[in-house]
């Protein structure tokens, strides 16, 4: 005798046998029980789930010999020949090979007849999403009122793709996925029936690879047994379906736990060896944070569709709440930037490095465990203070110095010029243009120093200067360093410094204007060229005031409108015309625009004229300068507009708001 898969063999032939689909056969046996049966039914699921299972069970409580019920009995004719599928009223057919509408037609031309052996007529098609639109078309009627011997059973992993007329016209049953556990708890019944040898977590990764399918687990689990020779052994599944050891996942998390930067590169190391997919190993990971997380809320809720709920709640125990969701948003950002690493080991490496170098702290304290040391050397770091980094930003606040009894002010220049660092044994004064400058002044025993004033910054209060008192001249240096805001407050604070020390004071000196020669040495910057429009011609009358207004009725466009619009009428002598053109359209005009001017005019006046079009300067307005006069007319309005708008008045009073007269275009259709 041939060998019958495990899928085939265990297939349900009853509902008692149903593995789920709770809600589903609850409806179904309530339905024949009570003898409610509707003509169409549709069963949509994903593969694997009991479509057509549960469909030929129904055909078999229709017509089985005992009469309608929901427990056939399985033992007479009808039940045995629908099990071996040659019932000859049972017609089954696959839509995804029979979509034309030609196939349909011939199907329900036998609709009409009586069964041959049973009560009912049962028509299971499967897959019938693949049916084409007119084989839907032709359905509509007969599966809206089908004769009372006739029932269609309709399956579909694809119930998006059926027209709602098809819908509207079924009773719709949604299979569900089949969860891990009650994958396994399947599995271990045929395996203890079939009496062959099995491990739990061998089961548990069947189970997940199923992905909610029973017949795929099924078929996984034929193969395991194949592979495992007669066993089905967790090492063998797991080389079987090249899937990673959970194990090692909970090692990674481990050795996170305890900060062990070593052990993570080994666990690492050992991941390698398998040649996983590095994106679904960070994967596994987010998951079993996810139920950990799960865990610290609520442990009840944690499932055991993975086997492992006793290392889930050991893990939430050890694990601090806040370092889990660290964990697992640095694991998203990871996972989505894995395909820019060079390499996907380096990649998720760096993913869990920086996991144990970011973890958190608990209450400002540094972290709970220390890391364990690489054997890398530790950075040094240079004692000697750092001018550079000692010195504070623009918008750091300044320290308060300690009071100095009768300092007299001190000014420091913070300028946009550069000034040349000195040694700090020579005297020197900083010579700097007459630029707007900001001070800062150290006050009085009595008061703080204060903060520096910056451009940016609310005008401060008005300090009387010191009076300068002129020193010997002597050779100055030209400034050269650029002295930012935050310079200017390590130069005040400096100067502080030196007058709490008993240092001598500094003189200041007002340097004249040969001090400013080598201003004259800069560069110009380069003049703006701004475009002189040229006035506008005088304004049209006469005949250049016809002119506007035919140049409007004309219907010319394209380059011979731009020609016409830049003419100017003349003179006219009975039918001759003349037309003045702009010289600076004359590259433009040939012969063959003045004959499409000609003929328009033609048109317009019923009658055959004489153009002749000169290049000479119109003296009067032409339809393009009344043109652009008019657009200038209505911008200038649209930005008074603005302007005098009281809304935007108060805006440029409270937030110092600009109106960028470039970005004011006029609204079509205002008059000029």
């Amino acid at each position: 005798m041939s060998y019958q898969v495990l899928a085939r063999k265990w297939r349900p032939r009853s509902f008692r046998e149903m593995v789920g689909q709770t809600h589903v056969l609850k409806a179904l046996i309530n339905a024949l029980d009570s003898q409610r049966l509707h003509h169409a039914y549709l069963f949509t699921g994903t593969r694997g789930v009991g479509k057509t299972t549960i469909a030929r069970i129904i055909a078999k409580c229709l017509n089985c010999e005992t009469g309608v019920s929901s427990t056939p009995c399985g033992v007479c004719s009808i039940c045995k020949e629908i099990d071996e599928g040659r019932f000859i009223d049972l017609i089954e057919v696959d839509a995804a090979s029979r979509t034309k509408v030609e196939d349909t037609r011939e199907l329900l031309d036998n609709v009409q007849y009586a069964p041959s052996r049973g009560r009912f007529k049962v028509y299971l098609i499967d897959e019938v999403h693949m049916l084409s639109s007119h084989s839907f078309n032709a359905l509509l009627k007969t599966l809206e009122e089908p004769p009372p011997h006739v029932k269609f059973l309709l399956a579909t992993t694809d119930p998006q793709k059926l027209p709602v007329t098809i819908l509207s016209r079924c009773l719709q049953f949604s299979l569900k996925n089949m969860p891990p556990e009650r994958v396994v708890e399947h599995l271990t019944h045929v395996l203890g029936v079939e009496q062959v040898p099995f491990e739990e977590d061998a089961l548990w990764l069947l189970g997940r690879a199923a992905d909610g399918s029973m017949r795929d687990a099924m078929s996984l689990t034929d193969q395991a047994i194949a592979f495992g020779e007669g066993k089905v052994l967790a090492a063998d599944v797991r080389a079987m379906l090249g899937t990673l050891d959970h194990g090692q996942v909970y090692g990674v998390l481990q050795a996170l736990l305890e900060g062990d930067a070593r052990g993570l590169i080994e666990a690492v190391r050992h991941l390698a060896e398998q040649g996983p997919d590095w994106a679904g190993v960070l994967a596994e990971i987010l998951n079993v944070l996810h139920r950990v997380a799960i865990a610290q809320a609520l442990p009840d809720a944690v499932d055991n569709g993975q086997g492992d709920r006793d290392r889930v709640l050991a893990l939430a125990q050890a694990l601090p709440a806040e370092d889990v969701q660290f964990y697992y948003q640095m694991g998203l950002i990871g996972r989505r930037d894995l395909p820019l690493a060079p390499d996907p080991r380096s990649g998720f490496e760096m993913v869990l490095l920086r996991m144990l170098a970011f973890r958190p702290a608990d209450n400002g304290q540094p972290p709970r465990g220390a890391l364990k040391p690489l054997g890398i050397s530790p950075a040094t770091t240079d004692s000697r203070p750092n001018p550079v980094a000692a010195a504070p930003s623009s918008a750091a606040v300044m320290p308060t110095p300690a009071p100095v009894a009768e300092a007299p002010p001190v000014v420091a220049a913070v300028v946009a010029e550069p000034l040349q660092v000195a040694p700090a044994s020579v005297k020197t004064v900083a010579i700097v243009p007459p630029a707007p400058i900001v001070t800062a002044v150290a006050t009085p025993v009595s008061a703080p120093v204060a903060a520096v004033d910056l451009p940016w910054n609310e005008p401060a209060a008005v300090v009387a200067e010191p009076e300068v008192v002129p020193v010997a001249t002597q050779p100055l240096p030209v400034a050269e360093a650029v002295v930012t805001p935050a310079a200017a407050v390590s130069a005040a604070e400096a100067a502080a410094d030196e007058d709490e020390e008993g240092a001598p004071e500094y003189d200041y000196e007002m340097a004249d204007d040969s001090a400013y020669a080598y201003m004259d040495t800069l560069p110009d910057e380069p003049e703006v060229q701004v475009d002189i429009v040229a006035p506008a011609a005088l304004p049209a009358t006469g005949l250049a005031a016809q002119w506007l207004e035919m140049f409007a009725q004309l219907g010319l466009s394209g380059l011979t409108g731009s020609i016409a619009a830049n003419c100017s009428l003349m003179a006219v002598e009975g039918d001759n015309w003349l037309l003045h053109l702009d010289p600076a359209q004359g590259a433009l005009f040939n012969a063959s625009q003045q004959r499409r001017i000609n003929d328009a005019l033609n048109q317009l006046q019923g009658r055959s004229i004489n153009l002749d079009i000169q290049l000479c300067k119109p003296e009067q307005e032409t339809p393009a300068q009344a043109a652009a006069r008019k657009r200038g007319e209505r911008q200038a309005q649209a930005e008074a507009s603005i302007h005098a708008d009281p809304l935007i008045q108060q805006m440029q009073q409270q937030f110092a708001a600009v109106i960028r007269a470039e970005s004011i275009v006029p609204v079509d259709g205002v008059a000029a």
